[in-house]
């Protein structure tokens, strides 16, 4: 009951600082509820969205509310960037999401994405969502480009199997960041391009990239504890946070675990870790370095145990791939193997 009460707290203070009001953290955290399905609040959803929920590709039982309301939490819509020999306040180890297109190279710190979940962004020209949901250590880069026109993402406040959902602002379709299919309303069904990037710590990506890479940069450094971790302890904890469903034999439910496109295996991070290389039947290497520190471990994202860098390639070229939690790479494929030997 302790840990329940710290995570809602936590939560609370997430979209505090995010900059909502206390008359919408009161909306968005709404004991009453006129019509519920499961622990998901409907009519609660229906006040703050136009979000067609007779359109489902899942369960709404499935859904719960995260505390904080509809945008409680807030993408970043207009990022501001400094040139990386500029950056004088992130450590050496500190993870970042390495990302370059069509020449122009960006970070996205872990330290910003944690306050933020969502970064909308455009590099060479592709507009892009940077996403990090700290509850599934889930980063993914999604292309914003759909049918001919360009999303904008932001939070809903709610979560599935522990994950954030997104929507997009042009037709508040529900979107699972986990696999970046759109699961409730409008589009329903589409699924959105996953990008290659690199969680990498920030002198990896200042060492493979040019002088001209830039690093997204909180828009107002004073609005929270950028480089803090609210989640204290959070990698070590014996059950994940705002989940119920089953668990993975033979690995802690977050143990860290490495994945691909199609999420049809995994392989638990601390094999990889061993090995050092793995090669994938059908031709990626999976590689690990040291000198990453965990976001989610202790209170300064800096003073964080050593993870590692993973890096997925295929003939010399990098592809999408994921260092997810255990429990949650299950949720989303159950049948799909974690390889721990």
């Amino acid at each position: 009951m302790k840990s329940s009460h710290l995570m809602i707290a936590l939560m609370l203070g997430l979209a505090v600082q995010g900059g909502a009001s206390p008359q919408a953290l009161a909306q968005g955290l709404t004991f009453g509820c006129a019509e519920r399905i499961g622990r998901f609040c409907l009519s609660q959803a229906r006040a703050e969205f136009s979000t067609d929920f007779s359109r489902a590709a899942i369960d709404l039982g499935e859904i719960r509310s995260g505390g904080p309301p509809k945008d409680g939490i807030p993408a970043i819509d207009d990022p501001v960037f400094v040139s990386v020999g500029d950056i004088d306040d992130i450590a050496p180890n500190e993870p970042v999401v390495g990302l370059h297109i069509n020449g122009e190279w960006r970070a996205y710190p872990l330290r910003v994405l944690m306050w933020h979940e969502i970064a909308n962004d455009t590099i060479g020209g592709v507009p892009v969502a940077a996403t990090f949901c700290p509850l599934c250590n889930a980063v993914i880069v999604f292309d914003r480009r759909l049918d001919g026109r360009v999303l904008d993402f932001g939070t809903t406040g709610r979560l599935r199997h522990s994950d954030l959902i997104m929507y997009d602002r042009q037709t508040e379709t529900w979107w699972q960041q986990f696999t970046g299919t759109a699961i409730v309303g409008e589009l329903v069904g589409s699924e959105l391009d996953i990008l290659p990037a690199r969680l990498e710590s920030f002198a990896q990506f200042v060492e493979r990239a040019p002088a001209s890479a830039r690093v997204l940069i909180p828009a107002n450094s004073n609005l929270r504890s950028y480089g803090a971790n609210p989640y204290e302890g959070y990698d070590s904890a014996s059950f994940p946070f705002l989940y119920d469903g089953d668990v993975p034999d033979g690995i802690a439910p977050l143990d860290r675990v490495v994945s691909l496109a199609d999420k049809r295996e995994a392989w638990a991070l601390s094999l990889l870790r061993e090995k050092g290389r793995i090669e994938t039947a059908d031709g990626v290497v999976l590689t690990w370095t040291p000198g990453q520190s965990s976001a989610l471990d202790t209170y300064r994202i800096e003073a964080g145990r050593d993870v590692g860098t993973v890096i997925a390639s295929k003939d010399g070229q990098d592809v999408p791939y994921f260092v997810d939690f255990a429990f949650a790479f299950h949720a989303f494929r159950p049948d799909a193997t974690i390889h721990i030997k």
